[in-house]
Order: C-alpha cells, then sequence, then structure tokens
C-alpha cells in the first residue's frame, strides 16, 4: 500500500524538479504580502494497532473493569481489532480503515527576509475520515466505535527558503476539529446509549511543503500534513434491555449497567494535498 508521506515526499519532489528545471529559476521572486487560496487531496487515520474497548462496571468513572460471564472469564476474550468488524466472531476479523478525502480554503501572510521567508497561514477544510475499532464477546457478537472527522481550523506559521520561484517550507501549528462520534452492535438484546458524546477536539498540526510561483499573482502548492487530535469522550451505557440478570454488562452486585469506552482518545491523521493561492 502506499504511504502519504511517502506520497507527500514524491509531490514535494516533483514541484522541486520543475523548480530546478525553469529557465526562470535565477529570477528573483517576492513572497512578501497577503494570499488566499484553495486547496484539497487525501487523508489516512494513524491507527493504534493494539486499541480495544474499556469497561467501567461499578460506573466509579474508572475504565480498568473486565466484563466477566457468570461462570467466570473474560466476557470480551475474542479480542479486538481495527476497523469495521468482517462479523461476529473475532475469527472474522475487521475490514481496515478507508483513506478520506477533504478540501477547504486558507488565507495567511509572508515576509522575506533575504532568501528566508516567515508567515502564518490559517486554513479551514472538510473531510470524510473516519477511526473505527471493534471488539467481540463471546455471545458471539461485535461492538464498534467508530470517529469522522467532519471538519477541521487550523493556525500555523510557515518558515521557509526561496530558491527562485520556488518556497520549500516548514509549518506548524494549533488545530481544532469537529467529530461525528457513532457506536454500532450485533448485539439486540442489551440497550446502548450515549451517556457522553464530545464531538470536538483539540490538537496541532506539524509538516511541510513546496509552494512553486506560476504567474506574479499565482502560485501552486504540494503539501503534507500530520493532524494529532485529543478526540473527546463517548460514553455508551450499557442497561439490560430484555437480556437475562445473568447477562455480562449487568451481572451483580452491580444491575444498573455497564459504561463502554474506546481505549484511545488520540485521532492522528496523514494528509496530502495540492492547492492554488492568489497573491496580492
Amino acid at each position: 500500500m502506499i504511504r502519504l508521506p511517502s506520497l507527500a515526499l514524491a509531490s514535494a519532489s516533483a514541484i522541486a524538479a520543475i523548480a530546478a528545471a525553469s529557465p526562470t529559476l535565477a529570477q528573483s521572486t517576492d513572497w512578501s504580502g497577503p494570499y488566499i487560496g484553495v486547496y484539497g487531496g487525501f487523508t489516512q487515520e494513524n491507527g493504534q494497532e493494539d486499541e480495544r474497548l474499556r469497561f467501567d462496571r461499578n460506573l466509579d468513572g474508572n475504565y480498568g473493569d473486565t466484563v466477566t460471564l457468570a461462570a467466570g472469564g473474560d466476557a470480551f476474550s475474542p479480542g479486538y481489532c481495527g476497523g469495521l468488524p468482517g462479523g461476529n466472531s473475532q475469527a472474522q476479523g475487521c475490514r481496515d480503515d478507508a483513506m478520506g478525502s477533504f478540501g477547504g480554503v486558507r488565507a495567511g501572510y509572508d515576509m522575506q527576509f533575504g532568501s528566508f521567508v516567515a508567515g502564518v497561514v490559517a486554513d479551514y477544510g472538510v473531510g470524510n475520515q473516519r477511526d473505527a475499532v471493534t471488539g467481540f464477546s463471546t455471545t458471539p457478537a461485535n461492538y464498534t466505535f467508530s470517529r469522522k472527522l467532519e471538519s477541521l481550523a487550523a493556525l500555523r506559521a510557515r518558515l521557509g527558503y526561496a530558491w527562485g520561484p520556488a518556497l520549500i517550507y516548514g509549518t506548524g501549528g494549533v488545530a481544532r476539529g469537529s467529530l461525528e462520534n457513532r457506536f454500532s452492535t450485533s448485539n439486540m438484546a442489551n440497550t446502548f446509549t450515549a451517556s457522553v458524546d464530545d464531538d470536538e477536539a483539540d490538537g496541532y498540526q506539524l509538516g511541510g511543503g513546496v509552494e512553486y510561483r506560476l504567474a506574479p499573482n499565482l502560485s501552486v502548492t504540494g503539501e503534507y500534513l500530520y493532524t494529532s487530535l485529543d478526540a473527546g469522550d463517548h460514553v455508551i451505557r450499557v442497561g439490560r434491555g430484555t437480556a437475562p440478570a445473568t447477562n455480562p454488562f449487568v451481572l451483580a452486585p452491580n444491575t444498573t449497567g455497564t459504561d463502554m469506552i474506546r481505549s484511545n482518545s488520540k485521532f492522528g491523521v496523514h494528509a496530502v494535498s495540492v492547492g492554488m493561492s492568489y497573491r496580492f
């Protein structure tokens, strides 16, 4: 499978090669001033391979409990896997999270000091990158938490080196995303209610790229960004429903139910994009 960071490096190298071959390379390009632009590309989530589900059996806020069977043993002993389930049993595995797409708008301002360029850029984009984890019980049944990054706003600094009509730069700053949390299960006996559903996430972005001046007021950019977000809590309260009193989620002494979350609160996303900017 082609990794996004490698694709980003290839894109940046291609733009740099165009710059090296350009007959205008020796000409002076002034990067100072404001600009606005659009961008679009592809994303891949940076999943945690050993992610699992965590449980709070006595509802004390600590998710370190084991959901046990009436005869003893771990009700989730079949295990876990990343992605959406292929069936009700762990042996059927999971489908890996698919690549996503995104697009947005940006605005920024640069100041040039000799060959060095420093600036700030703000952007806002929408996308559809998902990140899922599934647990399997001995029933057998599957239990899946998924989250989708619907929108992302960022404010970053840029520091680059101007080389003729090309600007090679690194960038980093803060980011805030809006998530859509979902839960699904093949268990039709218990009840499942979201007691907490925090759909906001804060974090940071780091990356770099190459911007190439096509005309005095028009430039094209190839960029790679890594986004790390601290996702909000998504808590599912499991109640008895039509299950018997011996059901592991409501087994005495706690008959109220069990709170369930996913273990990984980080949402990491690799992204590569191509953009166009108009410079004033």
